[in-house]
């Protein structure tokens, strides 16, 4: 694995980015969210660069008589936000792995809320790995996708004490 060999000291500090216009900040048990409603354009536009054209996606009429609500949003498309929640909150940031598990389907439609919680910061002098646990939720509480994201920090992050 790609962080193996570049991380080797758990950093129970947070970790500090500095820019022109804002600080952030994180440590472990932070939690960075972000919701958004998934429309059928989204699904469309995804179908496109993905070249998943997959009928579930577009006719309600099969996703139903297949056992669905409705027409289901790509799974990928929806963990997408996971990477867009990180290099939001830490430009830069370098996406390393993640994990998925798809617990229940996503319909256009729904309101999302993508969560990112930092479980571990691991660092040398120059480089931060955050990992953090991953999840999706439908109605505030029931979740559609968990797993976990490792992310390199850019360089302008440093260790905070306190």
């Amino acid at each position: 694995m790609l962080s193996r060999g570049l991380f080797s000291t758990s950093i129970s500090s947070s970790l500090k980015c500095f820019s022109s216009s804002t600080s952030n900040v994180i440590k472990v048990g932070d939690i960075l969210s972000y919701s958004r409603i998934f429309t059928g354009e989204d699904v469309l536009e995804y179908s496109k660069v993905s070249h998943d054209s997959n009928p579930l996606h577009f006719d309600s009429e099969l996703a139903r008589r297949s056992g669905f609500d409705s027409r289901l949003v790509h799974g990928m498309l929806v963990a997408s936000m996971f990477p867009h929640i990180i290099s939001s909150h830490f430009p830069g940031a370098i996406y390393v792995s993640q994990s998925l598990n798809f617990k229940l389907p996503v319909y256009v439609g729904e309101k999302i809320v993508g969560q990112v919680e930092a479980i571990d910061l691991i660092g040398n002098k120059k480089r931060y790995l955050a990992k953090f646990k991953t999840k999706c939720l439908r109605n505030g509480n029931e979740l559609v996708i968990e797993g976990e994201a490792r992310a390199i920090l850019p360089s302008d992050f440093h260790s905070t004490h306190g």
